[in-house]
């Protein structure tokens, strides 16, 4: 999961960067340094994509067109 991606599945649902950090128990600091392309550890990355994956984001791999994000079906 990229800083990109993060940044994008935030703006596809909506949320901002205090409520991820409580939605996931990533401090908000560190999550501003991680949109920013800073390194995380895998468990706080993790933390985040459960988090932004509950509230109905889907990440999308590379394929050829780059990585990307969308709606899960059935999220709106």
């Amino acid at each position: 999961m990229t800083a990109g991606q993060i940044r994008a599945a935030r703006a596809l649902i909506g949320m901002t960067q205090a409520e991820l950090a409580e939605a996931s128990g990533v401090s908000l600091p560190t999550i501003k340094r991680i949109e920013t392309g800073a390194d995380a550890k895998v468990s706080t990355v993790e933390a985040l994509r459960s988090a932004l994956a509950t509230a109905g984001v889907e990440f999308l791999p590379e394929n050829g067109g780059g990585v990307g994000v969308r709606l899960k079906k059935g999220s709106s």
